[in-house]
């Protein structure tokens, strides 16, 4: 997979099927009932986050919802992560949440939900690079 080069499918496992009712960014907020992106009138963004496609605007997003930005993806008991990947411009294109586990979730735009090991698997042209961490208390 060129998109994905890090992809390793023994790292891997589809965990829903494809739907258009959400996508990744609703999937890290777990939201399944609608699309989120900073699209106000076409898709559903908090109000009070900037509509922008912008790592800020996300942050502002996420922390509507409890989230703050932590230095890394390391697994700490009671704490739910988000990562934010973004283009080498610094442009948003997918988030994934952790597990309990230590595994990671993620929404593939309209295809499957996936869990997969790392965050580096999903790292590549597609989604470009990890930019920002954020946790919050479960």
């Amino acid at each position: 997979m060129t998109d994905f080069p890090h992809f390793q499918d023994d790292y891997t496992r589809e965990t829903s099927s494809a739907t258009v009712e959400y996508n990744c960014i609703a999937w890290a907020a777990c939201d399944t009932s609608r699309w989120w992106w900073p699209t106000p009138g076409v898709y559903y963004w908090p109000v009070h986050a900037p509509a922008e496609e912008t790592v800020e605007a996300f942050v502002v997003a996420f922390a509507l919802f409890g989230f703050s930005e932590c230095a890394d993806a390391s697994l700490e008991p009671g704490i739910e992560k988000v990562a934010l990947y973004t283009t080498p411009a610094g442009t948003p294109t997918h988030m994934a949440r952790q597990l309990p586990s230590g595994h990671w979730t993620s929404k593939l735009g309209s295809n499957i939900d996936i869990e997969h090991a790392t965050l580096e698997q999903l790292e590549g042209p597609r989604y470009g690079i990890v930019a920002r961490y954020l946790k919050r208390a479960v």
